[in-house]
């Protein structure tokens, strides 16, 4: 099992950072701005690292009971969903890097009308789906904390960056929140 849930999560890691790379050089192309103080350089090794240290617990302490791994399969169908909601509704503006592009207007339709950041909320919920998966009860509380104050210094860049380049936009959830 622990080799499919390795083939599951790194394949679409492989086919989501694909999508990410062209879309950056294209919004790179139309004259997007990166802010130099983003964690993208910290986020890129931490990400794979953590589903790995999942994993590698599992070696050591066993599988999780059956319920517990059907409950973290269920959760990670419904963080990837969300996720492939945001990359979808984004379209050619989703990408692992903040890159702005001046004047383009805030996203405020599919998930974007509920929640400011659906795709870092996907993101913890596969991080919290593959440690039920694996039974890792150290290593995924850990490395989901971790990632998770990662995305707080990550969603502060980008709202830095969204809040001063791209054009105003009046939706509820369109507009920045004091954090």
């Amino acid at each position: 099992m622990l080799i499919t849930i390795a083939a599951v999560v790194f394949g679409l890691m492989l086919i989501e950072a694909r999508r990410a790379w062209r879309n950056e050089r294209a919004q790179l192309a139309r004259g997007g701005i990166e802010p130099p103080d983003d964690v993208y350089n910290t986020m890129r090794v931490v990400y794979p690292a953590a589903f790995l240290a999942m994993i590698a617990e599992t070696q050591v302490v066993g599988a999780p009971p059956r319920g517990v791994a059907f409950a973290g399969i269920a959760l990670f169908g419904a963080a990837k969903a969300l996720k492939w909601w945001a990359i979808l509704t984004l379209g050619p503006f989703w990408t692992f890097r903040v890159i702005v592009i001046p004047g383009a207007s805030l996203v405020a339709k599919g998930p974007y009308r509920y929640v400011r950041h659906p795709n870092y909320a996907a993101v913890i919920g596969e991080l919290a789906a593959v440690a039920l998966m694996t039974g890792a009860r150290f290593t995924g509380p850990i490395v989901t904390l971790v990632f998770g104050l990662i995305i707080l210094r990550r969603v502060a860049v980008e709202e830095k960056a969204l809040s001063g380049i791209l054009a105003p936009i009046h939706t509820p959830a369109a507009q920045p929140r004091n954090r």
